[in-house]
């Protein structure tokens, strides 16, 4: 049974992609045109999107660590 609906869903799509194609040639848009625009998009999306590495944040818990493992030895050094 669901086979059958893929069968389906596949024409579906198929009909759609080859309806938007047709749209695409007839307007004279080529592929490698889009894929460079689009690649502009994504490259000033991902320049956007990074964030700074949360090492700050990691070095002062380190710190802090370091600090108690100190004491702890100062504290046996004196005992």
């Amino acid at each position: 049974m669901g086979q059958q609906h893929k069968k389906v869903i596949k024409r579906q799509r198929r009909k759609a992609y080859l309806v938007r194609k047709k749209e695409r040639d007839k307007n004279g848009i080529t592929l490698s045109s889009r894929t460079k625009s689009a690649e502009g998009v994504k490259a000033a999306a991902k320049k956007v999107a990074k964030k700074p590495a949360a090492k700050k944040a990691a070095a002062k818990v380190k710190k802090e660590d370091e600090v108690a493992v100190e004491e702890v030895a100062a504290e046996a050094a004196e005992a």
